[in-house]
């Protein structure tokens, strides 16, 4: 018999215990990530993220952990779902609460549990408390978002739809340096980027990359000021709170790496990411004055470059951007998972699903068609 508890706090779950079923690989789902977003304030009830991590208990062992956030709005998600609240609205229903296993403000895809606890009983333990849950907090449904496709199939025996998205993705193909990966370029898709390395140059900037352990105080409070200057650009103020960024530098140095831009002796720009055993994750960006293609600079072909040195296998710079297409930057699907509780919108969410995932993966299709990489009769 497994037992199943809610925690309102990752703190209250013990770190090794957690990470022991969770990993360590994958930085996102680490005790040390959740726990620096909530103990910096980034994420609270207050920010409209309730904390209701939920963990499987059998015998008085624990066998099983997932994050799980009581949310009161959509805000941070990146897999939206306006229309889905609107539509609950429109018939005179609330939307909010809603339950999300999700890496908040992360859009990567990874694993959403640890089990140590044959995994198909596991699953329907979970689905079956979350289930539970909904009903208890009148919830109107559970969203996993960017979940492993391998887990997908089993979520969906448990009655869970599966929603398709895309993202833009970079893979090493046992590339021995950057020039090796160009040459996989067509002829005049390889002199653009090329020239887009050189404007860089040409405007007397230039960037290092910092490991995490090397990343000093002054360093992350500059790049705090960037990151902020990203958001205030559009209106708005960044998710995260500097401290959160601090606490990633004292708990987490081996998966950051920080990659800052310089101009005149001046720190003018700075892009954060994160890395697990395979793969980089960029993340969070940021620039005081504008320079032609310092973005792509900084936040595409110096990861690349890192990768190729590193071995790393892939790159995932983060989430929308066509523009990655033509920089060698792949179409690659993206899942995530509903459980809807109101019986009376399951047919018609099943139905938008089936028609998004045909219109997404056309639209990869025709995205592919602009990869820069060359046919095998082109120079």
């Amino acid at each position: 018999m497994l037992d199943v508890k809610l925690h309102t706090a990752i703190d209250e779950i013990p770190c090794a215990q957690w990470n022991t079923l969770c990993g360590t690989a994958y930085p996102f789902l680490r005790h040390e990530f959740l726990a620096a977003l909530e103990r910096s304030g980034s994420v609270t009830p207050e920010t409209g993220w309730q904390p209701l991590h939920l963990t499987l208990h059998e015998q008085g062992a624990m066998v099983g952990a997932m994050p799980l956030y009581l949310k009161s709005h959509s805000w941070g998600e990146y897999v939206f779902d306006w229309a889905w609240a609107d539509a609950w609205h429109r018939h005179g229903l609330e939307y909010y609460p809603k339950l999300l296993t999700a890496i908040p403000f992360t859009p990567a895809t990874g694993p959403r549990f640890g089990l140590s606890i044959d995994h198909d009983r596991g699953i329907a333990a979970i689905v079956d408390a979350v289930r539970q849950l909904c009903r208890r907090f009148d919830a109107s449904g559970w969203h996993g978002l960017f979940v492993e496709p391998g887990v997908t199939p089993r979520l969906e025996a448990e009655g869970l739809m599966k929603r398709l998205g895309s993202q833009y993705h970079w893979f090493n193909r046992d590339y021995g340096s950057f020039d090796d990966f160009l040459a996989t370029f067509s002829s005049r898709k390889r002199k653009n980027l090329r020239k887009e390395r050189e404007k860089v140059a040409r405007q007397g900037v230039t960037l290092r990359r910092v490991p995490g352990r090397d990343i000093t105080a002054p360093m992350l409070q500059q790049f705090y000021r960037f990151y902020q200057t990203t958001y205030r650009k559009r209106g708005m103020k960044g998710y995260l709170t500097a401290e959160f960024f601090s606490l990633l530098c004292d708990t987490l140095p081996e998966h950051l790496l920080l990659i800052l831009a310089e101009h005149d002796g001046e720190t003018v720009a700075g892009a954060l990411c994160l890395r697990s055993d395979d793969t980089l994750y960029g993340r969070y960006w940021g620039c005081q004055a504008e320079y032609d293609s310092l973005h792509f600079e900084a936040c595409y072909y110096q990861g690349i470059e890192y990768c190729i040195e590193q071995g790393l296998a892939r790159f995932d710079p983060g989430a929308q951007g066509e523009h990655k297409i033509q920089r060698g930057f792949e179409p690659i699907e993206t899942w995530s998972c509903h459980w809807i509780e109101e019986t009376g919108f399951r047919p018609a969410i099943a139905d938008f699903l089936d028609r998004e995932a045909h219109q997404i993966r056309a639209q990869m299709d025709a995205l592919a068609q602009g990869l820069p990489f060359r046919k095998p009769d082109q120079a």
